[in-house]
This record gives C-alpha cells, structure tokens and sequence, in this order.
C-alpha cells in the first residue's frame, strides 16, 4: 500500500520548549504551584467514585472563592470564554434585551456572545480609561426594561476596574434584571460576593487569579438564573455548554461528556491552595504585591494607564513613552532576562499581572527589573534603581505575606 502523504519530519516537543521556563509575568496564563502541577498529570475515571469526591470538593471550594450558597456551581472543559458562553447562551436568546457594559475587549466580548444568540443588545461605554458608571447604567435602565446585564469585573485588556459593580447588581436585582460578571482577573484576588452584591452569574477562568492550568473555567449561578434557566422556552444552541445537561454531571455525577479529569484535579488543587491561604490573607498579599509594583513603576518613571480611583490591582496596564516599540521591549525581556510581559489589544500600552503565583516577592523583583533595564534599551530615560528601591518599600510591612 502506497501513500500519497508522508509523514512530515518530527521536532520532539522537547527540542521546542526553551531549556529555561520563561517567566509568566504578563495578562495570563500565570505560573502555577507544584501541587497544581501534580495534579495535572493524573488521570482518573471521570464518573467514578473518585472523581465524584473531586467534584464535590470543587464545589465546596468554588463557593467559597466565590462567596455563594449556591450550589449550581459548573465547570467547563473550555477557556473562560467558554463559561462566558455558557452564561450568555443559558440567558438570553431572541426577544431578550441585554445591557453590555463595555470597558473594554473581554467586557464587549460578552456582548457579542449575546449578539450571537439573536439577543437585542444595547453596549454602553464609559470614556476610554473608565468603567460605565452606576449612573449611565440608572440612566439606561430608564429608556428600557432589560432581562439581563453583563459585565467584567476587571477589564483585562486595559486593567480598569469596574468600581461600582456592587451597586450595579443591586439596581438591576431590584428591577428584576439578571447580572453576567466576569471575574477572571479578581476571584480569589480582590473581593467577590456573588450573594451579598446580587450576582446572578459569576465567570472565572483556570488561568488567572486562581493559578491553575488554561483551558478549565467554570460558572456559578443563582437561584433567579438557574430558574430562568430551568424555564428558558427556547431549544439552547449549545449541548455542550447547555447548563441543565452540564447540571446532570455537576450535580449528580452522570454523564455529560467526557470532563477534562487532569484540568479538573489542576483546579481542585488550586482552589485548595486559596482556601488554605484564606481569602482574606490572598487579598492582602495580592493588594500590597500589586501596590508595591505600581509604587516601582511610577518611581522607575513610567505612567500606568489607568487612573488610581479606577485601577485593577490583578493586571496593570503601563503606558508606553513615545517612541518606544512594544513588541521589541517584549523580546528583549523574554531574551535577556526570561521574563514575559503581555502587549495590548489596540492602546499603545504593555501588561503586567498581579496575579497568583505572579504576586510573589521574588517575582516582582526579577519583573521590575527586567523591565526597567528593557525599556532604557528602547531609549526610554528611567531611574531603575529608584524603582527598584520602591518596590523594596513597599513589601517591607508584611514579609509574612509572601512567604510561598
């Protein structure tokens, strides 16, 4: 038997992957914990007796990085986009009008899922560099009735904050308007309080601030969503991310389809990691991790995008001074010092995370450097030294913190 196709020549995965790991300091994925490591390595029947003790914990623990009594909490074999559409495609369909709040390119993605599905979406943007506000969303909530409202707790692509996001959810639960939240960047980094702030579905991705693997996310919803759910009088253009069917393995350990079992041990180890650390020690590390980067930067002599009443602490977004090239900073970062930093989505500005594994003394310091050192080779005038010497300042209180 002849073949018309060879097989093309072979590069062991070995020969392609650097000798030395870059370090993960961009927009995500971040690094991840031994343990989650570990974890991910192991196969399990995904409907065995096992597997039904995982899910369980994971459960637990997403309730608790999420602060819900809810127990409708679904996991996706999928990137957090997936669980996005898991959320929009289980709310809204044609006839439904939905409100996108657009800071950004995650926030105006949700809108676009919405689209999608045959939705009536308004977006509402707030001016560039702000989140819509509390009073652009009363003010729109009074030209018409709308069935859902989404939004990004932390844009990641401009590292703007939505501030009053609390407010936000409160009004629409009083007008009987459910709420989509991305929290991507800010579960398990900042405060979420899915039931006291009124969300009605809460978004996180694996990759992010829980520090564990890319490709598993999952949702939590409330009781109004989940009824609205159970109700919906349309077909659900999606089986996979159909939450009544996802519900049968989640809830009750029957089949779905095959769950991503590693993806899934990766996020039971993460999510113990958080609950191990507490919310509210990882709150207080991330804060004054993040504090202390934004102190180095500004006294290094750079400009953070976003200003400090609006600024999200996970992913900072740095401005680039005229006449310095991104993509070569970029380079020059990963070749010289292995250190890896995100570009941008259109503004002329580069990412930092504070997420994680990310918030890490050690880290911040290889980071901040090896920024400095690359930008000044662009040209740009900076004090390195100084910044560095902010940075130290700033994580002198509480060493405690930090400790891995």
């Amino acid at each position: 038997m002849s073949f018309s196709i060879l097989p093309p020549p072979i590069t062991p995965l070995a020969a392609i992957l650097p000798s030395e790991p870059l370090l993960l300091m961009g927009a995500g994925p971040v690094p991840i914990p031994q343990a989650v490591a570990q974890a991910n390595g192991v196969i399990i029947n995904h409907l065995g007796p096992t597997m039904d003790r995982v899910i369980q914990n994971v459960k637990y623990m997403a309730a608790y990085a999420f602060q819900t009594r809810s127990d409708k909490i679904i996991g996706l074999a999928g990137p957090a986009s997936a669980a996005m559409e898991m959320a929009v495609s289980n709310l809204c369909w044609p006839g439904r009008k939905v409100l996108c709040l657009k800071v950004g390119t995650f926030s105006g993605r949700l809108g676009e899922m919405a689209l999608g599905v045959g939705a009536d979406v308004t977006f509402l943007e707030g001016p560039p560099g702000r989140p819509v506000t509390l009073a652009d969303v009363r003010e729109a909530m009074k030209k018409q009735r709308y069935d859902v409202v989404t939004m990004a707790h932390g844009e990641t692509s401009c590292g703007v904050r939505m501030v009053e996001l609390p407010e936000i959810c409160k009004l629409a639960k009083a007008q009987g308007t459910l709420t989509i939240v991305d929290a991507v960047v800010t579960l398990t980094a900042m405060p979420v309080h899915m039931d006291e702030w009124g969300i009605d579905v809460g978004i996180v991705g694996g990759q992010k601030a829980l520090s564990s693997i890319p490709g598993v996310s999952a949702c939590a919803f409330s009781q109004d969503a989940w009824k609205v759910v159970e109700e919906r009088p349309s077909p659900r253009p999606h089986w996979c991310y159909d939450a009544t069917r996802a519900q049968r393995f989640w809830g009750y350990q029957q089949y779905h389809y095959t769950a991503p079992v590693p993806g899934v041990l990766a996020l039971h180890e993460a999510l113990r990691l958080v609950c191990e650390e507490t919310l509210e020690r990882r709150f207080r590390r991330h804060e004054m991790s993040s504090l202390a980067m934004q102190a180095g930067l500004e006294a290094m002599g750079l400009e953070l995008f976003a200003s400090k009443d609006v600024r999200l602490n996970s992913v900072l977004a740095i401005k680039l001074p005229a006449g310095a090239d991104s993509a070569r900073i970029r380079e020059y970062m990963t070749k010289a010092f292995r250190v890896e930093i995100s570009g941008a989505f259109g503004l002329n500005i580069v990412r930092v995370g504070q997420m994680g594994e990310q918030c890490r003394s050690h880290n911040l310091f290889k980071t901040l450097y090896a920024m400095g050192m690359s930008f000044q080779r662009e040209g740009v005038k900076l004090d390195v030294s100084e910044g560095m010497a902010a940075l130290e300042q700033g994580l002198a209180g509480d060493r405690e913190y930090f400790v891995d």
